[in-house]
């Protein structure tokens, strides 16, 4: 036997189902996807689901599962065209084929008038909103709380849009949302927009989709009425009963049937079919881009309301699929009215702080996005450090000036400054941060970038004024220091004691008897009125150095690794 045809049978039997309740064959658009789908109304009844023999129940599964399955469970050969009649799966096929080319026909014969067209288009949504509002927000996510006379009136709304049972679709969608983008996903997008929108169910599947807990879709006694009666259900609630209400309501018969129930089937198959393909697709990843799902407004259209996918797929148990007034949810409204008219309760949202902070995540992940684009200036730590000596005579050959700690080369700039070439050339050589922040001109953010990336060094010691001030200090502690050992040199007899004990006392004063003064931040003495905040309360950036209390300069990371010497300019 070949591999591919062992792996074929190996999948074969993995595909056996346990007893249980049995899906009628016409039950899917796609056949049962896995041994937990599989029950009788026994089975059903069990808290739990059976064990599967091939894999794990839902409350034993492993955190490697989905990795470990992949690796371990062999997937079927490729789709190939000698084999092709044989993958296609014929009930979904059948029917996915057959209603567009029944919907054409009448179409083209069969006059459609306005009471018929307005029915098909109420029956769209009755229809549509099954799905959405039961289907999936209630049964697959549990968002909300339905009594039991809405729960049986949504079960017969989703059983008119013939796609299945809720205990298959619910089953199947759970596993989308858990194993999204992985080939455990039942119709995963990345396989492309095509089989997320119909080849997931003409052509069998390649695998299995991954455990999900159904349990509590077996004990609802209305997915167990509408499981076991469901190809009478389709029948009546599909086809018969919107043939009959525009037959008796206004003898039109064939249109009641080409129109509210052939074409509106289509347009509700293929608007559920979207909310898988094309809000996997179209639209922005509004609070999460690691997976597919999108939001936008026209896939909200078309799918009655489910077309904000990524909010979905990041809070899938709010009730809501949109968040604003204006975004367009009827799936939303409905469950709304309804709690108002005392059919639903406990309607679940997700705190506005967690959305709003998601989507603030997002939007600063984009803004990130954007800047790896652009060239930002160097790092002070990528810069070389310069001593006031070196830069001035640097200066002399070529236009630098300190601002905010950083030397930079303006020579690109000195013809294109709008107050003109003559206010760079007053500067050339010195520290003009003052000038800068307020003193002359409060210059803008965008002048604040430019400068930035003129960047040729940093100051060794912040800049020129914090410099002055150590040297005026280490002046004033050096003049004390041999004032004091003079005195303590020339003490004799016993009056030595008391003459040491002075000179100590008189180490912190100069030699006029003024206290030496400490090590302070410096802020440039200028006139404050009409000068920019900024510039008054100036101070060297911590990034270069910091100006410690004892007035010791602490060297930044570059002049730390250089061993403390002063680098050479860029």
């Amino acid at each position: 036997m070949t591999e591919a045809a062992e792996q074929v049978l190996t999948h074969r039997k993995q595909q056996v189902l346990e007893p249980g309740l049995r899906t009628p064959p016409t039950d899917t658009i796609s056949p049962p996807q896995s041994e937990d789908e599989s029950s009788s109304v026994k089975g059903l009844a069990t808290d739990t689901a059976p064990k599967k023999k091939s894999g794990f129940s839902d409350g034993d599964i492993p955190d490697d599962y989905v990795t470990r399955t992949l690796e371990r469970e062999p997937a079927l050969p490729p789709v190939q065209m000698k084999n092709i009649l044989g993958e296609i799966q014929w009930v979904s096929f059948t029917i996915l084929t057959v209603t567009p080319l029944l919907a054409l026909y009448g179409i083209f014969t069969t006059h459609l008038s306005m009471k018929t067209f307005a029915w098909s288009v109420f029956y769209y949504f009755f229809s549509g909103l099954g799905i959405t509002a039961g289907y999936h927000r209630l049964w697959a996510h549990r968002s909300y709380v339905a009594t039991r006379p809405l729960e049986y009136l949504l079960a017969l709304m989703g059983t008119s849009a013939v796609q299945g049972s809720i205990h298959w679709w619910a089953r199947g969608h759970r596993a989308h949302h858990r194993y999204t983008d992985t080939d455990l996903d039942p119709y995963g997008a990345h396989h492309g927009l095509l089989w997320s929108h119909l080849g997931w169910m003409i052509v069998k599947p390649r695998r299995k989709p991954g455990v999900a807990d159904i349990s509590d879709l077996r004990k609802n006694p209305v997915i167990k009425f509408q499981h076991k009666l469901y190809l009478p259900l389709i029948l009546f609630m599909g086809f018969i009963l919107p043939t009959i209400v525009a037959g008796f309501g206004w003898n039109d018969w064939r249109g009641g049937f080409y129109y509210a129930a052939v074409a509106r089937l289509v347009f509700v198959h293929h608007s559920t079919f979207c909310v898988n393909s094309l809000a996997h697709w179209l639209g922005e990843a509004s609070f999460d881009n690691k997976m597919t799902p999108r939001d936008h407004f026209i896939t909200a259209l078309v799918t009655v309301g489910e077309g904000y996918h990524n909010f979905h797929h990041q809070f899938p148990m709010d009730y809501r699929n949109a968040v604003y007034w204006h975004q367009y949810d009827p799936t939303k409204w409905f469950i709304a009215t309804m709690k108002m008219v005392g059919l639903a309760t406990h309607l679940k949202k997700f705190p506005d702080n967690e959305v709003q902070k998601g989507r603030v995540a997002m939007s600063l992940q984009k803004i990130n996005d954007q800047q790896s684009k652009l060239s930002w200036p160097k790092n002070y730590n990528d810069l070389p450090v310069i001593s006031w000596d070196d830069f001035q005579e640097e200066s002399k050959t070529r236009p630098l000036i300190v601002i905010h700690g950083f030397i930079h080369d303006v020579s690109s700039f000195m013809d294109e400054h709008p107050g003109g070439r003559h206010l760079l050339a007053g500067r050339i050589g010195k520290d003009a941060t003052v000038a800068f922040n307020g003193g002359l001109y409060a210059h803008s953010n965008a002048a604040h970038n430019l400068l930035s990336m003129m960047r040729v060094g940093v100051l060794d010691g912040g800049y020129q004024l914090a410099i002055d001030d150590i040297k005026r200090t280490e002046r004033a502690r050096a003049a004390a220091a041999a004032a004091s050992a003079s005195v303590a040199a020339g003490a004799t007899g016993p009056g030595a004691a008391g003459g040491a004990s002075s000179a100590a006392s008189t180490a912190t004063e100069q030699a006029d008897g003024t206290p030496i003064p400490e090590y302070s931040t410096p802020i440039p003495k200028v006139e404050e009125r009409n000068i920019d905040v900024k510039a008054r309360s100036y101070v060297p950036p911590g990034q270069v150095y910091t100006i410690l209390k004892r007035g010791e300069l602490k060297a930044n990371s570059v002049a730390q690794k250089n061993g403390g010497k002063v680098g050479r300019i860029l």
